[in-house]
């Protein structure tokens, strides 16, 4: 995640965008993959005799057949079953599939919302956390820029509705989905490869947390989050204010505070929500630094 002042500046991103090329394998996996789930075990069964079958007539038997070329083989054979598309005739519909994709208004969001903002200063492989679901449409738009999503809602139809567009949209290759209540902390399944880069909160999910355990849920996130790393809380519930969290984030900079006063007095429109940017060097970087040493 960049910060904003290097978004404006000219410097070199730290990680490069992914290619088509890439895409396109992502999207060959996803298939193959989501076929071989479809199917029962006597059918993929038949598919690996099928695949052993053809490499020994390829090659006359004149080689050690692994489990490796098994693989490949079977691979291979779905994407025939499943005439998948060569990379040119994929590539011109899906660059305007993604184009689509990255537009927020394409999810609901306006141009100027704190999301859309943000969005110049996502890296590929940035690490997000959305919580509720309130926040759903974020989940997709940062998938669609690359950034590695969790999704995290008490709702279990919530979250499979969640992976079968993620998987429809072709965006579920970095992409975990969760069912889990809100609590004092995160559940200890939920992981990530490392500390979260951007959080996305509906603050529903916190509705019917005590205060206290609300403090704790909140301050859970901010340990989990790198230095730098932003909150957005969005305008989802009437019942629970973004601005009603900003006693849980001393030490925290709000960002956009400008441009969320014009909009309030401006008259009558909701606000954008929310958005805290976390301190270069959080207070539990140093204590586990001082620890270290």
């Amino acid at each position: 995640m960049l910060s904003a002042l290097q978004a404006r500046g000219s410097s070199q991103r730290r990680r490069s965008p992914y290619s088509d090329k890439q895409y396109y394998q992502e999207y060959i996996l996803q298939r193959i993959e989501g076929y071989k789930n479809s199917i029962g075990r006597d059918e993929l069964l038949r598919l690996g005799d099928e695949a052993a079958a053809e490499l020994h007539s390829a090659a006359e038997g004149q080689f050690l057949l692994t489990e490796v070329l098994m693989l490949e083989s079977v691979d291979r054979l779905i994407m025939k079953r499943l005439s998948l598309r060569p990379y040119s005739r994929w590539r011109r519909q899906f660059l305007k599939l993604r184009e689509a994709q990255r537009t927020p208004t394409h999810w609901g969001f306006e141009p100027t919302s704190p999301i859309a903002r943000l969005l110049p200063r996502l890296e590929p492989e940035d690490v997000a956390l959305v919580i509720g679901i309130g926040a759903e449409p974020a989940t997709y738009l940062l998938a669609a820029y690359d950034a590695v999503v969790t999704f995290l809602a008490g709702d279990l139809g919530c979250v499979e509705r969640v992976e079968s567009r993620m998987a429809a949209e072709a965006l579920g290759y970095m992409f975990e989905g969760y069912v889990a209540q809100t609590g004092p902390c995160l559940p200890e399944f939920v992981d990530f490869p490392r500390d979260l880069d951007l959080v996305v909160l509906d603050p529903g999910a916190l509705l019917d947390l005590g205060t206290n355990c609300r403090m704790n849920f909140v301050a859970d996130l901010q340990r989990r989050s790198a230095p730098g790393a932003l909150h957005v809380v969005l305008p989802c519930c009437p019942s629970l204010a973004p601005e009603s969290l900003l006693a849980y984030y001393e030490g925290w900079t709000i960002e956009d505070g400008a441009g969320r006063r014009r909009r309030r007095s401006g008259g009558g429109r909701r606000p954008d929500g929310v958005v805290l940017s976390s301190p270069p060097c959080p207070a539990h970087t140093e204590v586990r630094r001082s620890s270290a040493s």
